[in-house]
C-alpha cells in the first residue's frame, strides 16, 4: 500500500481549490439574489461559503496562514465569479442552484481529505475533514441566508451522505494507486452523482419511529 504521494500533488490541489472555490461562489450567489439581497450581499455570502469549509478544516488541522491568505487570487476569483452568478444568471431557482452546489460539495470534500492525507493523517480523519470541508460552507451560507443549514433539516434529501460517501472513495483509491486525478475525479462525481440521484428520487435518511 503506498505511503508516498505523488510530487504533483501541490499543484493538483491549487487547480482543485479554484475549481472548487468558484462552484461554491456561483452557489451562494444565487442563493443570495433568490434571497433578495443586493450585490454587496451576494458577493458577501459567495465568499462565506467559498472560504467557510476550508477555514474551518484548516483552524481544525493547525493549518495557518489559512489557505485563501495564502494566494490572494482565489479572493479575486470569488469575487469575479459571484458577481457574474448575480447579473448573469436570469432566473433562480432549485434545479439552477442545484449544480454549482453539488460541485462545491463535491470537490471541497475532495479537496478536504486531500490536505489531511498530505499532513499523513488516518483514514478516518481525511474522511471527516472531507466532510468538513463540504458541508460547511452551506451550512455558514444558509445560515447567512436565514435559513435551517440543508445539512441540519428533516425531511431533506442525502447531503452530507454525499460527501462522506465520496471521501472514502477518493481516500480508498489514493491509499491503493497514489493517481489524485483519478482519486479525485471518482470521489468528486461519487459526490455528485449521489447528490443529484438523492434529489431526483427524493432519497433521504431512515426518520425514527413515531
Amino acid at each position: 500500500m503506498p505511503q508516498q504521494y505523488p510530487a504533483y500533488l501541490d499543484q493538483f490541489v491549487a487547480v482543485l481549490t479554484y475549481l472548487a472555490v468558484v462552484a461554491s461562489a456561483v452557489s451562494g450567489a444565487l442563493e443570495a439574489r433568490r434571497r433578495r439581497m443586493d450585490v454587496v450581499g451576494a458577493i458577501s455570502v459567495a465568499f462565506v461559503t467559498a472560504f467557510g469549509g476550508g477555514t474551518i478544516r484548516d483552524l481544525l488541522l493547525g493549518r495557518t496562514p489559512i489557505f485563501w491568505l495564502l494566494d490572494p487570487w482565489l479572493t479575486v476569483a470569488t469575487f469575479i465569479a459571484g458577481l457574474a452568478s448575480f447579473y448573469g444568471v436570469r432566473r433562480v431557482s432549485d434545479r439552477v442552484l442545484l449544480i454549482p452546489d453539488a460541485l462545491g460539495l463535491g470537490l471541497f470534500s475532495t479537496l478536504g481529505a486531500t490536505y489531511a492525507l498530505e499532513m499523513k493523517l488516518s483514514v478516518l480523519v481525511a474522511v471527516l475533514m472531507g466532510v468538513v470541508t463540504g458541508v460547511f460552507g452551506g451550512v455558514l451560507r444558509d445560515t447567512i441566508c436565514n435559513r435551517v443549514p440543508l445539512v441540519f433539516r428533516r425531511n431533506t434529501e442525502l447531503y452530507a451522505t454525499c460527501s462522506f460517501a465520496g471521501a472514502w472513495v477518493f481516500v480508498l483509491l489514493m491509499r491503493a494507486t497514489s493517481h489524485a486525478t483519478l482519486a479525485s475525479a471518482a470521489g468528486t462525481a461519487t459526490v455528485v452523482g449521489l447528490r443529484l440521484i438523492s434529489v431526483r428520487f427524493r432519497l433521504r435518511l431512515p426518520e425514527p419511529q413515531a
